[in-house]
């Protein structure tokens, strides 16, 4: 109660209307299972796009769960193809948990080889984390800035000064080009010969490109047809003219209109939307259109080993030379030219750029350059008491006419094997730096960002001196490969207690277990391993542990109805839905004339579910059935499942993926895995959820409130203004609100022993919408009346 202890005016905020309950999000999603690179440990981060799960977690590449042999070849990354397809269907959130078990005697972290070594005084780059995708490099540029009194006076302590008492140092080889943008072909060469041998690279790039189905010559197109197609990110709508058209003009009347793409016949019948970027950066998106053969919509990225052949980039560049063999490195003149030069320096050093036609597309001499020898330079620290050399006590020598001198820095860029790159700038190379290198890449930074962001740190052992470290981060052009990282063996459904470095899929669903807003788990490609049926087990008792959210179950590879079926018949849970068959689709590592990697692949359905469930939840609502949804991305499915198959599946809770003929390809089931008839839809289910919890997180005010008729009339309004709302946007059953729910809190649902013991008893009733699975149509015959 207030007090009112003194004469005046209170003015005191009271509410007059029962609080509000706000509905949970129920299409945020999460993922357990292997990846390339990524944090074990922690809160599992969350990704709103491929490109973020990509820098994260690693690309596409296999996985190899065993070193290289016939036996045990490269296994599919369904993982990161999951990702995508759930991305591509809808999803929006997704929480990645990652599992990893090392090998014996191997704990898959990359690692470089001694940069320094000198008497158990050590430097080396190591992975933060284990992972094959991890095997990358780290490149070392050394930063020269000129060096007056002043500048010297005023560096900071740790700084290394470069002295030079003639007028240059020992010079590459080097060649100048033209001025970038470079365009090139698709399957250009670049072809060099150096002192330390021959590199040749090859520049591809293909265009991103989406065929439509067959199509009728001539088209006939409904009125107020219009074309939604997104082109390197530019989306557009193109109106098309309604009536017949031939196919050839409906390609001119698009290429008029289409901005940084265009349109082709492929064949006689099927039209094609392309991309004028040729290359990984080219991407088209065409949204759903029948008429023009794209039912669902298509997608595509393009392909090749640059972003944009029509704008190949100097740090494109220096990575196919690197992957050419290294020795080369590419970079920009002050007048914005490109610059070729060898790693290698002085008078042995040779660069010549034979006759290919990218040597004229980057506009590089014939002629051959060597290299120029050159004075040696000195080093010095600045310490307390001033700038001294490597023992200690040398001083730099007198300025005169041709000395040079310049602070030394080096600029450091991290890349992994997927290409993703972080720069760090301006790092000193002694402890007593304000940027010394190894408190910028030690094993624990102190953000959480720079450890996902960088995975590599630099490794000190002894007391190592900046000259040391200088002279082995600059030997060899700067470029430190690492390697040994691994993606250690294949997850089990749990590991043993205090295993190290170990993460099964029980651990990393236990990592999950703090993260409120996750309402869908999957784990996608667990069916294609030897313990499928633990893992298995594992989310579906996670699922029902955490009681508000539902786990999406694959089928296994290449199953006949009849053993999907009996798979199906070893669960029974109201927390899990059953899918199947797996689903067929382009593979993106596929290059041409590569004939060893195929071209297509098949990867289990969660990924397209889950964010078809995201998308249905978001466009229509969670009390809808997922189900009679495109399946974005799919090719086809791996078994064709026809009408009859279809009658034994679903009525045991096998969920079908399915081909309809001028339809597509369409999610075809919605049901769970429980034998309980009131929870046999996944709908029903997850609306639950949704109910159950959002009046959970909602009512926890009600907690150590006076537990009287006050209280219970607010819960009642509470709750039946938050179903009443349900009941208007058309996720509960009946015409009038008392037929859609009721809510009872009073002295009915409460005995004065559950008033003594603290209980407050709220029940409440809804009508929920069951799927119309089955619609029947009455057609008869009947007998017209004759009436006047």
């Amino acid at each position: 109660m207030p007090e009112y202890l003194a004469p005046g005016v209170y003015v005191e905020e009271v509410s007059f209307r029962p609080k509000s309950i706000e509905g949970v999000s129920t299409s945020t999603t999460a993922f357990v299972g292997p990846t390339r690179r990524g944090p074990l440990t922690g809160t599992p981060e969350v990704v709103t796009s491929f490109g973020e799960f990509a820098r994260i977690y690693g690309g596409m590449a296999n996985l190899s769960f065993a070193e290289g042999t016939d036996a045990n070849p490269p296994v599919i990354n369904y993982m990161a193809h999951a990702v995508r397809s759930f991305f591509d269907n809808g999803g929006a959130r997704l929480y990645i948990a990652r599992t990893f078990v090392p090998r014996a005697g191997n704990n898959g972290v990359a690692q470089s080889p001694l940069v320094v070594d000198d008497g158990g005084n050590t430097v080396r780059f190591r992975a933060r984390m284990p992972g094959s995708g991890l095997n990358g490099r780290v490149r070392v540029f050394e930063k020269l800035t000129p060096a007056e009194d002043a500048t010297m006076n005023a560096a900071p302590v740790g700084s290394l000064l470069r002295h030079l008492g003639g007028p240059d140092v020992a010079q590459p080889a080097s060649l100048t080009g033209g001025t970038p943008p470079f365009s090139l072909n698709n399957g250009d060469q670049l072809s060099l010969t150096l002192d330390a041998g021959n590199r040749t690279v090859t520049f591809t790039g293909t265009p991103a490109e989406v065929t439509s189905a067959a199509l009728a010559d001539p088209l006939t197109i409904p009125p107020n047809t219009v074309l939604n197609v997104n082109i390197g990110g530019l989306a557009q709508s193109i109106p098309l003219p309604a009536g017949d058209i031939a196919l050839a003009d409906l390609v001119n009347t698009l290429n008029v209109q289409l901005r940084g793409g265009y349109a082709r016949l492929e064949g006689a019948d099927q039209l094609v939307i392309g991309s004028d970027v040729r290359g990984t950066a080219g991407s088209v998106i065409v949204g759903d259109n029948p008429t023009l053969g794209f039912p669902g919509g298509a997608s595509a990225n393009g392909a090749g080993n640059v972003a944009n052949l029509a704008d190949v980039r100097i740090t494109e560049l220096n990575t196919l030379l690197e992957a050419a063999g290294g020795g080369v490195v590419a970079s920009l003149s002050a007048d914005n030219r490109l610059v070729l030069s060898t790693t290698a320096t002085g008078v042995a050093a040779t660069l010549q750029a034979n006759d290919t036609p990218a040597r004229a597309a980057l506009g590089l001499p014939a002629t051959p350059a060597t290299g120029a020898d050159g004075f040696v330079p000195q080093y010095f620290q600045k310490t307390a008491t001033g700038w001294l050399g490597e023992d200690g006590v040398t001083t730099p020598p007198p300025r005169t006419d041709t000395t040079r001198r310049h602070l030394v820095t080096v600029n450091v860029e991290a890349a992994d094997q997927d290409g993703n790159a972080i720069l760090y700038e301006d790092l000193g190379l002694s402890p007593a730096h304000p940027r010394y290198i190894g408190e910028v890449l030690r094993a624990t930074p102190t953000r959480l960002s720079d450890a996902l962001q960088n995975p590599y740190a630099m490794e000190v052992a002894g007391t190592v001196t900046p000259f040391q470290l200088h002279r082995g981060l600059t030997a060899g052009g700067g470029v430190i490969a690492l390697s040994g990282g691994n993606d250690g063996i294949e997850p089990p459904a749990s590991v043993a207690p205090g295993a190290v470095g170990a993460v099964g899929y029980a651990e990393g669903l236990t990592l999950l277990e703090d993260i409120e807003d996750i309402s869908i788990v999957a784990a996608p490609g667990y069916s294609a391993y030897a313990g499928y049926q633990g893992i298995q087990n594992q989310l579906l008792i996670h699922a029902e542990n955490m009681k508000y959210r539902i786990a999406v179950l694959d089928s296994r590879q290449g199953l006949e109805p009849g053993e999907a079926r009996r798979d199906r018949s070893l669960m029974d849970s109201k927390y899990g839905a059953f899918y199947y068959p797996w689903v067929i689709i382009p593979n993106p590592l596929a290059r041409p004339g590569d004939e060893r990697t195929p071209k297509e692949i098949a990867v289990p359905p969660s990924g397209f579910v889950t964010g078809i469930y995201a998308r249905n939840d978001i466009q229509r609502g969670v009390w809808k059935a997922p189900a009679n949804e495109v399946v974005r991305g799919a090719l086809r499915f791996e078994r064709e499942i026809n009408h009859a198959q279809q009658e034994t599946l679903n009525p045991d809770g096998v969920n079908c993926l399915r081909y309809f003929f001028g339809r597509g390809f369409l999610l075809w089931g919605a049901r769970t895995v429980s034998s309980d008839p009131e929870w046999k839809y996944v709908n029903v289910r997850r609306y639950f959820n949704y109910l159950e919890r959002s009046i959970d997180r909602s009512t926890q005010w009600v907690v150590f409130e006076p537990n009287g008729e006050r209280l219970w009339a607010n819960i009642r309004e509470t709750v039946s203004a938050f179903l009443y709302n349900e009941w208007r946007s058309g996720a509960l059953l009946g015409t009038r609100p008392e037929e859609a729910y009721f809510v009872r809190c009073d002295r009915s649902t409460m005995t004065q022993n559950d008033l003594d013991n603290g209980r407050l008893i709220c029940e409440i009733g809804v009508a929920v919408l069951y799927p119309a699975e089955f619609v029947i149509f009455r057609i008869g015959q009947k007998t017209a009346d004759a009436r006047s």
